[in-house]
């Protein structure tokens, strides 16, 4: 089976986009070369390469960028020479690996497919629901059974392999709904008040923590609306908290969910492994 073979099998799986032209695409190596085995990973180090090639793998099917751009062409087309890229290109090539990015269609699936596999990798799809009501994508509430923040924490780090965490809140506060939310940028995503004007998606995002979730776990942070929102609860001893994961790792366990589905799509005739990217911060402490 060719790794161009595979990818259309993944993008039949998934639902159509009609006229699409984002960043799902192939980054590097050759779609027509017979697949001498599948890694998933959630992004494209150097390390996940270079343990993909000691499996014999020649398929990476990855989620987020592999040459640190936004629009995460297949290449570096600055004009300035980038010594990290071109090593990383060099071993791409010696390893004969190739690269299709799965990002744009993984979260047009219907259930999302990345937060499927986060909801399963951390015991949690069978306590999940979506909220619509809410405006707020990649919404999910999660009604737990009481543990304490602390507790929570360290739930999340072990399934998800983290070196530490950063959160707003008392340790031993009682959880019970957390609410898994999009990314708290300061623009409104589209959103609208009643009356037509711009509705600021982290305004939203502070309703929920109003009237329905003890904790939010966000992807992207900034500092000074939600997370400030928070910070001021917890001051004032209310039952308030988020939990900073890092966009990175809140999204690591999709792609080893992924192993499971892409492995069904191929009926098992190439071997598919699931390689976590790892957590990228170590933690210094006072």
């Amino acid at each position: 089976m060719k790794n161009r073979e595979i990818v259309e099998k993944i993008l039949s799986y998934h639902p159509h986009i009609p006229n699409y032209h984002g960043c799902d695409s192939w980054k590097a190596g050759d779609p027509e070369a017979e697949c001498t085995g599948i890694v998933t990973a959630l992004v494209p180090t150097v390390n996940v390469i270079r343990k993909a090639r000691a499996l014999g793998a020649n398929l990476l099917i990855v989620h987020e960028p592999t040459f640190y751009t936004s629009q995460d062409g297949p290449g570096w087309f600055e004009d300035f020479p980038n010594r990290v890229y071109a090593e990383k290109r060099q071993l791409l090539e010696k390893s004969g690996i190739a690269i299709w990015r799965d990002h744009d269609h993984m979260h047009f699936h219907q259930p999302d497919s990345i937060f499927t596999g986060v909801l399963k990798g951390l015991g949690w799809e069978d306590r999940a629901h979506v909220d619509h009501s809410t405006g707020c994508y990649a919404h999910y509430l999660v009604n737990l059974p009481e543990m304490t923040l602390e507790a929570l924490c360290h739930h999340l780090m072990h399934a998800i392999g983290m070196n530490g965490l950063r959160y707003i809140g008392k340790p031993d506060m009682p959880v019970r709904t957390v609410a898994l939310v999009g990314h708290l940028f300061p623009e409104d995503h589209g959103l609208k008040h009643r009356d037509g004007s711009p509705a600021e998606y982290s305004v939203q995002v502070i309703k929920v923590l109003e009237e329905q979730a003890d904790v939010i776990i966000p992807g992207e942070v900034i500092d000074w609306t939600v997370l400030s929102y928070v910070r001021d609860a917890v001051q004032q001893g209310r039952n308030k908290a988020a939990i900073n994961l890092g966009h990175l790792n809140w999204e690591e366990l999709g792609m080893q969910y992924a192993a499971e589905w892409i492995g069904r799509l191929v009926d098992r005739q190439v071997n598919v492994t699931y390689i976590p990217s790892e957590d990228m911060y170590q933690f210094l402490l006072p």
